[in-house]
């Protein structure tokens, strides 16, 4: 298994056990203070918000896209393999 498949993986495992731990992955607006931003781990298609590359929602093109972020709760992002609280430089 590449790299990428591995950090998908280890991603989306780490998503699956905190929804089966009952931990809300995503955000209320009335909860947005206990939501952080964690790029690079989204299934293609499956982000929360515009990219650099992007202009909607859903639309990254590939999975673990750098720009693209999902929404999870705060503390959730440094625990997976290639989530980074940060987003990318722009060129």
């Amino acid at each position: 298994m590449n790299n990428t498949n591995t950090l998908v993986t280890t991603a989306l495992v780490s998503l699956i056990t905190l929804g089966a731990l009952g931990v809300q992955s995503t955000a209320n607006a009335a909860d947005k203070k206990d939501v952080e931003k964690c790029y690079g781990v989204a299934k293609a298609g499956k982000n929360d918000c515009k990219t650099m590359s992007n202009a909607c929602a859903g639309h990254s093109v590939s999975d673990a896209q750098a720009d693209a972020f999902i929404a999870l709760p705060k503390g959730t992002c440094e625990r997976i393999a290639g989530g980074s609280l940060e987003a990318p430089a722009t060129k």
